[in-house]
């Protein structure tokens, strides 16, 4: 049997809000469920404390002034500079992670799925947002495959409608944007990839009394608030329905 070819995951640390071992927590979670060679690539403002193994590259240049209203940069329109061409040496298959997914079970499917097709998540949408219309056509930026080296034309897009993207009336949020600028997309089937928020979390007051279940899934996507670390210890929030009981199972697979 054939060898099968180097496929990268790629991923951005900049900040304080994720201290270092998140991005050491997802690399340790890639080698236990990804079975092919893979070139592991952070980008980041701060390389300290990155295990050895991750391939630390600096973040890519602001690609202009029109980002710089969504705060200094880097910020969240990093991600649709990670398309350009050349981009630390990237080609072929290339997935990216939110460094504070958890991974619960194999990704090889990451890379098998329509291959060389864009492929991201179908935005979750709370149910009572979608009792009288249809889930928007948005993806969620949390975890996407693009093929490196043939996807400049989304980062020209972007370079081409930054006034648009950054536009909240236009693309509320920079996975709008990147749904629009990717063209053809494509859903990960839905069983693979899972909200902690809208799957695993009780509804109220179920939520006060109840410990999240956890789910049959590959990645668990933590959106907004609580991160992983905030469901372990659990997490109160502001209001009532967001309370998170104490979720420990999250460290079975949550960890270097």
């Amino acid at each position: 049997m054939a060898e099968q070819a180097q496929v990268n995951i790629v991923c951005l640390k900049w900040g304080k809000r994720y201290p270092v071992s998140f991005t050491n927590t997802l690399y340790a979670s890639v080698k236990r469920h990804l079975h092919r060679p893979f070139r592991f690539v952070c980008f980041t403002d701060d390389a300290t404390g990155l295990a050895e193994g991750i391939d630390a590259q600096p973040l890519p240049e602001c690609p202009g002034e029109a980002v710089l209203p969504q705060g200094p940069w880097p910020n969240i329109f990093v991600k649709l500079c990670l398309f350009r061409d050349g981009l630390a040496g990237l080609q072929g298959p290339t997935l990216f992670f939110d460094v504070d997914v958890v991974i619960q079970q194999d990704i090889d499917c990451l890379f098998d799925y329509l291959p060389g097709k864009f492929c991201i998540i179908h935005n979750w949408v709370e149910l009572r947002k979608r009792l009288f219309r249809p889930r928007p056509k948005i993806g969620n930026s949390s975890c996407f495959r693009f093929e490196a080296g043939k996807s400049n034309y989304i980062y020209e897009t972007f370079l081409r409608e930054m006034a648009d993207a950054v536009d909240h009336s236009k693309y509320p949020t920079e996975q709008a944007f990147m749904t629009h600028a990717a063209g053809e997309v494509h859903w990960w089937p839905e069983q693979w990839i899972k909200s902690f928020k809208r799957t695993c979390v009780l509804p109220f007051p179920l939520n006060l009394f109840l410990t999240p279940r956890k789910p049959n899934t590959r990645v668990l996507v933590f959106h907004g608030n609580p991160d992983p670390d905030q469901a372990v210890a659990g997490f109160w929030g502001k209001k009532r329905h967001h309370a998170v009981r104490p979720c420990r199972w999250i460290l079975e697979d949550w960890h270097e």
